[in-house]
């Protein structure tokens, strides 16, 4: 169920943080709730995915300590425990968060978000450059989570720096993933066949450089920001995601880190106080600035 992994249903909450949403008790329970329920049905998603990729797994240094690879679990109390896991989230999205606006979107948004899980899972995930998009996209639907369970439209520049964020960690994982497993990578995910560390670093230039131009858009642009001020202060968390993203690269190149997000957010200790001198700054400014 990788609950390490949980940090990224943290995007449902974007929307709650940055329209000033905490100051209202509903939208807050709503918001936890739909990350709750992304947290269910991602672990039902993650446990398919590993019941179809038990062979590869077992070839990968880390991968292959998982429970299913290990053998530690049996095949149909997997697939037992991935279809329970389905049902409560996807089921808890339509009945227990049901915004004025669209009763249903939440539980469409788990729905979609659980079905392009499962192609990723069977085919897409063997596509190059569509496995990471295809990634990026789940993070976009937490996106929209977070806001259909507020009733709430957030800047499109949040969008557009979430796509990139989410494709420049999925680029940076492909690298790791080559170059850990060497000449047994293809056996591990064929998609790193037509993979080339040379061009995952043409990809991570390119994502690092959007990432962090369309977050500057969004502070720019977005209406959310403090309105009582002369000058736009929210500007002044956007060296936080440059330097962010700085160090992401300098522990992707110079460390070899990037094979696991989550981890090298929790490990390293800069790059946390990065993040959250960032969710400090910002949150201060949309409800105190």
């Amino acid at each position: 169920m990788r609950p390490r992994q949980w940090t990224k249903n943290a995007f449902v909450l974007a929307a709650l943080l940055l329209t000033g949403g905490l100051r209202d008790v509903p939208k807050t329970q709503a918001a936890l709730l739909t990350a709750l329920l992304f947290c269910v049905v991602s672990s039902g998603v993650y446990v398919v995915n590993d019941l179809m990729d038990v062979e590869g797994d077992r070839r990968h240094p880390v991968k292959r300590f998982r429970p299913l690879a290990a053998g530690e679990i049996s095949p149909g109390l997997g697939w037992l425990l991935a279809a329970g896991l389905t049902v409560l989230g996807i089921g808890g999205g339509y009945l227990w968060v049901r915004p004025q606006a669209s009763p249903y979107l939440v539980g469409n948004i788990l729905l979609t978000y659980f079905l392009m899980q499962l192609a990723y899972t069977f085919v897409l995930k063997h596509m190059v450059i569509i496995d990471v998009m295809t990634i990026a996209g789940g993070f976009v639907l937490r996106v929209l989570a977070g806001g259909a369970a507020i009733d709430v439209k957030i800047s499109a520049y949040l969008y557009l720096s979430t796509i990139f964020l989410a494709t420049f960690q999925g680029f940076a994982k492909r690298r790791q993933e080559l170059l850990s497993m060497s000449g047994d990578a293809p056996g591990h995910r064929p998609s790193l066949e037509e993979y080339s560390v040379s061009l995952l670093d043409t990809f991570l230039t390119i994502t690092a450089t959007a990432t962090t131009v369309s977050y500057a858009l969004y502070a720019v642009n977005t209406p959310y920001r403090p309105q009582n001020v002369s000058a736009n202060l929210l500007l002044l968390t956007v060296p936080f995601v440059i330097y962010a993203v700085f160090r992401y690269l300098y522990l992707i190149h110079v460390k070899g880190l990037g094979g696991a997000p989550e981890e090298m957010l929790l490990k390293d200790r800069l790059l946390l106080l990065d993040v959250l001198g960032w969710v400090a700054l910002l949150a201060g400014l949309i409800y105190f600035g």
